[in-house]
Formats: structure tokens, sequence, C-alpha cells
């Protein structure tokens, strides 16, 4: 029962018309500023620009960031206890390259008050390339057509490309192009504002995490047609520099003034424009960053990332990014379009692919860093990294571009030693990854919603050991993967106890699921079955390093202190690891104490007190049984060959009707299932909802940034809920649910080398081998076989065709209630009162708390 829910299309298709390959923009406004920027960003994983405009003004949220570059700050608890996070970390808004203000006649060309002629923006999905062109009548009459362009190279991962040309379409006038290195974090705003600095929609309470300078300045300089500044970080000493270098063509005379401080360095260019005489200014910019090396290195890695662009030109950079995301989509592309498709199917299309596109911007080039939660379209959740990266980022990748899916690895890698050391903070052996992070160090200073996720060790493990069995990549499971595994491992069975009441069981006390609004609990359902999985994971990795690497085994053995009672203790607490059912309703309870709790009955619950972090204290949401997001449910999609068909269909009934919702990660997760146990029209409402939370704002903060994980979360909706595709004991298997609403559906999956492409049709399921040597296993509804390179397998779907297996009647909406609970009471259903605030109560919005608030970890 997620809020959000999509009907009919969420868009305005006068202003945002369908295309299957662009997101277009027909009539700007500044009603919703903050989304559109969002979802014009331009990025590559490690830079992003948000889409504000090249002059500076509108805007709501002036944004460009660098992935893992933060500031860090001391949090301040109101009451302290042992163990707390104490360093925050927040990413910064580094200085904006994006800028050139624009004159004609003197008079400044802003967007909200200019007399547009025409006007049309363009983000396409086939080259990443942001395309703006409009026609404006200055206020002396006179028609001005500007057209810009701006990309940030994937391949050239430090690289940006901006272009801004002119033409007098009636009438000769000047021209003045000032393009600008501002630094915004710190200083003033292109009209040397303060207050707009950062944008009109940035409440300076809300951004004032940082009571001091963040970047000091270390460098500022101007040199022919280049400019550059470079800072320090005043706490966290990291180091950026940004440059960049200057191209104007025109047949008009022009000059150039130049001029440069500690927080701006421009050039203004200067011409006298004659009617139908393009002026053209090319401004390519580089960013570089580091942990610490000096900024004089960081200036001079941009001198040579520029000097090697102007070698080659903008054209060849540009063919690079066209070759690139042609690779991309040839590999990641989802095609649900027949030669039937109308309207709404190219509708569905475009939406998919702009999800798909913003998972390429999130992580094509991340490289030494994580995927972070709004990737580096904004500075929601302070640019941390969550566990969304490894259960709704990493399959995509892995099946997709699995060596983006090894960088990830490899980041959560290198914190290793950082998450051994919160093991021994926490009393615990082994590893715990943080919560939340930037740097490695824990940043969750809620550690009922944060540190008590211990699932985080459990959700890497599960996105490496998916890795692993789609690469068979043993090189990283020697070099990486095998310490995880170890460490993370011995971190369970420390974390875990026995229980002796006839059978001994294992048990694992005071955790909180991926469910914010149920915390610190015991034997949590899904961090049980993830527990038991990378414990069974790490045995099964030490014996197959035993077996066939035997010089490495004893290495590992030594570097880790390991020994075979270790790992048998590991296969033990796998085994006797406690799942908990409850007989009497048939359902596996989400923990120990969860059904005793009276539930929330969402049905009777008005919209205008959703979510319900935002109208009831903590401690009212936790006495009842609702969930912010799908938990159990996630348990059987990730662990589904652990529970039986009944046991699935039983779990989704009784947890779907108090699932809020309220989380962006719910919906995606809860449309697989829903297609999996046969709700065919609940699973195909629950994708439109994840696949238009941030097309259409659903949730009402994209103005702070993609929601990276529902994007992933989207591909998986596609592939493993509509397509069926499961990967389980080391080959994939298929049991597909197509909807209503698609013809066909095809996709391509990376296994073993080999590149398959599989498309379902109604009657069929074809697999052919566009890249590799082939021999790939399959199972379709049970049945294996083989794809070879040499022909395509068709494997016929016989009954039931593609759509599978459906259910006749809807999903109820209403909580199952009247079951009786062990000690024979009976479950009923209520909803609290919310106390509304009084008007002389401060203003929940403001000021900043000085550390995080208990809700709102993850939207």
């Amino acid at each position: 029962m997620s809020r959000g829910q999509v009907h009919g299309d969420p868009l305005d298709r006068s202003r945002f018309p369908v295309d299957p390959w662009r997101l277009v923009e027909r009539t700007p406004s500044d009603h919703d500023l903050g989304v559109t920027e969002t979802l014009f960003t331009v990025a590559n994983g490690y830079l992003g620009m948000r889409g504000n405009p090249e002059e500076g003004r509108d805007a709501f949220a002036h944004g460009t960031f660098v992935n893992g570059f933060h500031e860090t700050w001391e949090i301040r608890h109101a009451e302290a206890a042992y163990g707390f996070a104490r360093t925050g970390q927040t990413i910064v808004n580094v200085p904006d390259a994006k800028l050139m203000k624009l004159y004609v006649d003197d008079e400044p060309l802003i967007l909200g008050t200019a007399d547009l002629e025409h006007y049309e923006r363009i983000l396409d999905f086939r080259d990443g390339v942001l395309r703006r062109s409009l026609v404006w009548r200055t206020p002396s009459g006179k028609r001005v057509k500007v057209d810009s362009t701006r990309m940030v190279s994937m391949t050239q991962r430090h690289l940006a490309l901006l272009t801004l040309e002119v033409t007098m379409l009636e009438g000769d006038a000047p021209i003045v192009i000032s393009s600008q290195l501002l630094n915004r974090q710190d200083g003033t705003d292109e009209y040397h504002d303060a207050a707009e600095a950062m944008g009109a929609g940035v409440d300076p309470r809300k951004a004032g995490t940082f009571e001091h300078r963040v970047l000091l300045p270390r460098m500022s300089r101007v040199e022919d047609d280049r400019m550059l500044l470079g800072y320090q970080c005043a706490s966290s000493r990291m180091t950026i520099a940004v440059a960049a270098d200057h191209t104007l063509h025109t047949h008009d005379d022009a000059d150039v003034v130049v001029r440069h401080d500690d927080d701006l360095a421009k050039m203004v260019f200067r011409v006298q424009a004659d009617q139908g005489r393009p002026v053209r200014l090319e401004k390519v910019v580089a960013y570089h960053s580091s942990r610490g090396v000096p900024v004089r290195e960081l200036a001079d890695r941009c001198d040579r990332t520029l000097d090697r662009a102007a070698r080659a030109g903008i054209g060849e950079a540009v063919a690079e990014q066209r070759a690139w995301f042609d690779e991309f989509w040839d590999a990641a592309d989802v095609d649900t379009l027949s030669e039937r498709s109308d309207d709404a199917a190219r509708a569905t299309q475009q939406a998919i692919r702009f999800n798909l596109f913003s998972l390429a911007q999130a992580s094509a080039r991340a490289d030494q860093w994580g995927v972070p939660a709004k990737g580096v379209t904004g500075s929601g959740y302070e640019g941390h990294y969550f566990w969304d990266s490894e259960i709704y980022v990493a399959p995509f990748l892995t099946y997709t571009q699995p060596a983006l899916a090894k960088n990830l690895l490899h980041f959560r890698s290198r914190m290793l030693d950082a998450a051994r050391h919160r093991a021994a903070e926490m009393a615990q052996k082994g590893a715990l990854f943080p919560w939340r992070t930037i740097n490695g160090e824990e940043a969750s200073a809620y550690y009922a919603a944060g540190t008590a996720q211990v699932h985080i060790d459990a959700d890497v493990v599960y996105a490496l050991s998916q890795y692993l069995a789609a690469t068979d990549d043993v090189g990283f499971l020697l070099r990486h993967g095998i310490d995880i595994l170890v460490e993370t491992s011995r971190m369970w069975a420390d974390l875990g106890f026995w229980r002796e009441n006839g059978t001994p069981t294992f048990h694992i006390h005071g955790v909180t699921g991926p469910d914010e609004y149920t915390t610190v609990v015991n034997n949590n359902l899904f961090t049980n079955v993830m527990a038991r999985h990378n414990l069974e994971q790490a045995v099964a990795a030490v014996e197959r390093i035993r077996r066939d690497h035997p010089v490495d085994f004893r290495q590992i053995c030594t570097r880790l202190g390991l020994d075979d009672e270790e790992v048998a203790e590991w296969a033990r607490c796998a085994e006797g690891m406690h799942i908990p059912f409850d007989e009497g309703l048939g359902i596996h309870p989400q923990d120990d104490f969860f059904l005793d709790r009276e539930v929330w009955d969402l049905s009777r619950t008005p919209d205008e007190l959703r979510p319900l972090l935002l109208h009831y204290h903590p401690l009212v949401i936790y006495r009842f049984q609702v969930l912010k997001q799908a938990d159990v449910v996630l348990a059987l999609f990730l662990q589904g060959d652990r529970f039986t068909d009944a046991e699935k269909r039983a779990d989704f009934e009784y947890y779907d009707p108090i699932t809020t919702g309220d989380s962006t990660l719910s919906a995606v997760v809860q449309s697989v299932m829903a297609a999996e146990v046969g709700y065919h029209e609940q699973a195909w409402d629950y994708f439109l909802q994840a696949l238009y939370v941030d097309l259409a704002n659903l949730h009402g903060n994209t103005v702070d940034g993609m929601h990276i994980a529902s994007t992933g979360g989207v591909w998986s909706a596609l592939v493993c809920g509509f397509g069926g595709m499961r990967d389980r004991g080391g080959r994939l298997t298929f049991d597909p649910r197509l909807p209503d609403a698609f013809d066909q559906l095809t996709f391509s999956l990376v296994w073993r080398g080999s590149r398959v492409r599989v498309r379902l049709a109604e009657d069929a399921m074809t697999f052919t081998v566009v890249a590799g040597t082939g021999g790939v296993p399959v199972t379709v509804r049970g049945s294996e076989h083989v794809v070879h390179a040499d022909e395509p397998l068709v494997v016929p779907l016989g009954e039931g065709g593609a759509a599978g297996t459906r259910l006749a009647r809807p999903l109820d909406e209403h909580p199952q209630l009247g079951g009786t609970r062990a000690d024979g009471s009976k479950i009923t259903a209520g909803v609290p009162e919310p106390i509304p605030m009084a008007d002389d109560e401060p203003d929940p919005a403001g000021p900043p708390p000085t550390e995080p608030p208990a809700f709102g970890l993850q939207d």
C-alpha cells in the first residue's frame, strides 16, 4: 500500500513531450526549478553538474559536485554515549564552472524574466549531452538566438565541455559573455549576493552544517585563455583544482578582459556582433581532487587534461562520448516497444531509459569511489554511501557493466580497515561496515536506524557473491573478496549467540532491518537470512580456495589468522540460524516481537499524514506493525530459493497492506514480488511508482538529487520482476511475468564473459549470444538449457505463456486482522491521532540540528 501512486501519465506532455531517447523540455518554469535542475544534470559518476542555466539565474539550488570530495565536522550529540558517530561528512559544492553570463546591449539574459519566443532544452540519452536552444527578444526589440551545450565526459573522467553560441537574428549589438569559475560554497553568487550564492531555494539554515569557511584558497590564476582556482578543505584537508580553457570563434571585432581573486576567476569576452554572424565560445573544464595532494600538483593535472583536450579538439571528445554510450546501451538497454506501441508505451520506454541513463551517470567513472545515494546530482544525504549501492545498484552493474561492479566492490574493500576499527569500537570481532559514510567512518548519528543496521555487512557480501558468480573473477576473490568474506563472517559469529530449546539455534539480537519504522529488535528476519547467506558464502569460498589455490590459501590463512575451527564455526552458525516463523498465521514475523504490536491501518490513514515520519514521533511509529519499506519481502526476493511459493505469497499478502512506501527503496521490491506471487496489477502499479519517482517528483524531494537506488531497482523490476530472472546455484533462471502493457521485453545479461540478449515474447523466450563464446547455462521454468554462440535458443513457454502465474483476485489493501498470536490474543488495527504543533512552537525546518534527524536517513 505504497504512497505516490501513479494514475495515467504523470508528466505534462505539452511541456515534456514523449521521446524514447531524450528528455525534452519545451517551456521553462520557475515552479519546479529544483526538480528540473536535478533531472537535467549531466554527470559521469565522478563529476556532476546540475541543470542550472548557463546564465546563473534563476536557480533553485546551484550544484557542481565531485564524488567523495567532502568536508568533515564534529557531530555534537545532545546526549552523547560511547561509540556514537563523532565526525560528520558532507559533500562540498565545488567551484562552479557552468557559468557563462550573456549580455546583449548590456541587458542580461535571465530566463525567469526574458521574453522568449522559443525555448527547448534536451538531455539526449544517446550521447549524454545537454542542449538548450532559445530565441530571446531583448528589451530593445532585437531578436537573439542562443544555443548552448554541456557535457561531462564518460571517457575522460575529469573533463567537461561547454559551448555557448549567440546569433543576432535582427539587428547588430554589442555582446558580452562573462565566463566564470565561482566558489559558491563560501562566497557570493554571480551578482555578488551572498544570500543567492547557493540558489534561491537553498535555506541557509539548512545549509548551515558548516560554521567555518570550507574551501581555503590556495591558488588563483589567469594565463592566456586559461583560468584556474584551487582550494583545500578546512577540516578534511582534501584538495581540489578546477581550470577552464576558452576558445572564441567570431568574425566580428572582439576583445577580452580578465579578473581573478580568491573566489572568482572570469574572462569577459566583448564582441561587436553583426546580424547573422554567430559568436561561439567553447569552454573546456577540468576538475581534479585528492585526499591531500598539494593544490599545485592538482593544477598541473588540470593543465595536462586541458592540453590533451586542446590537441584532440571538442569534436573528438564528443565522438568518444557517443561511442561510449553506444556500447553502454548495447549492454544495458531494456526495450519494451513493438510495432503496436502507442504514446503510453513510448512514454514508459522514455522513463525506463531515463532511469538507466541515470545509473550510467552515477557509476560510470566513480572509479575509486562508491555510488552515493544521490549520485552527483545533488547534496541530498550529504553525499553519503549506503547499502543502496550493493542491493539496488550493484546487480545492474554486475549483469550489464561488470567492470563497474568490480570498481564498486573494490571501493568497499578499501574500507575494510576502517570497518575492522568500527567493529572493535562496537565490541565485535571482524569488520562492521558503516551505515552511512564517505571516508569509511560511521557518520550516522542516530544509531537505532543507523549503526544497528548491521545487515550492511551481509549486503556487501551479497553484491560480492553475485559478482563472483556472474564473472568467476577468481583474482578479485583472492586479492580482496576473501578478506571481506572472512571479516564479515567473524562479525556475525561474534554478534550472535546460541540458545538451546531442544535443537540449538543461532540468534542475533539488538539489530535493525531495512525497515526503519521498526528498530533495535531481536532476530530480524532479513538480517538473519542475509547473515546466513554471508556465512555460507564465506565457507564455500574458503573451501574453494583451499581446493583450487593451495598456495594462495596458505597465504590467506597467515594474513588473516584463519583456521579450520573458525570456518567450521561459521558453517554451524549458518546451519543453526534462527528464522522466525509463526505457525498460527503461517507467515514469517519481521522479528521476534513484531506480531505483538497493534497493526497500523494504512487504509484509514489520510494522505495528509503521509509520510508518517513527518507527522509522528518515532516512538509512536515503533509501537505499531507498520513498515517504511519492504523488509521480509526484500528477503523473499534476494533469497527466494530459501522460501516456498506458499510462504512467499502469504508473507507478501500480510506485509504489503502495512508497508507505507515512505522509502523510495520499497516500490521496486514490492513490484518484483507482486509479479512473482501472481498479483500482476499490483506489480505494474508499483513499477510505475518506481519508474516516475524522480521524473514526477513523487516523494517531493527530487530537488535534493536523484534517487539512484530506485533507478537501479527499476532495472531489477524489469529484468527480475517481469523477466523473472534469478541467479541460483551458479546459473541464470527465468520464470517470466510479462505485464499486459508490454508486447515484448528485451534485455541483455553478461555471464562469464558472454553477453546474452534475452527477448521475452508472448509465447517464448529467445536467448542470443551477441558477444563472447557462449555456453551459458539457463533454466526456464524448470527446463535446463545451454545458450551457444552459433545459434539462438528458443524456449516455448507453454501454458500461461509469458504472463505466468496470475491470481484472479486483487490484493486486499486492508491489513489482515483477527489472527491469533501465540499467547491467544487477537491482532487488531488502529490509527494514532497526530497532535498538531502549536503556532508558537519552533519551526521543524530550522534552525538546523547539530545531528541528523531520526528519520529521513533514506527516503
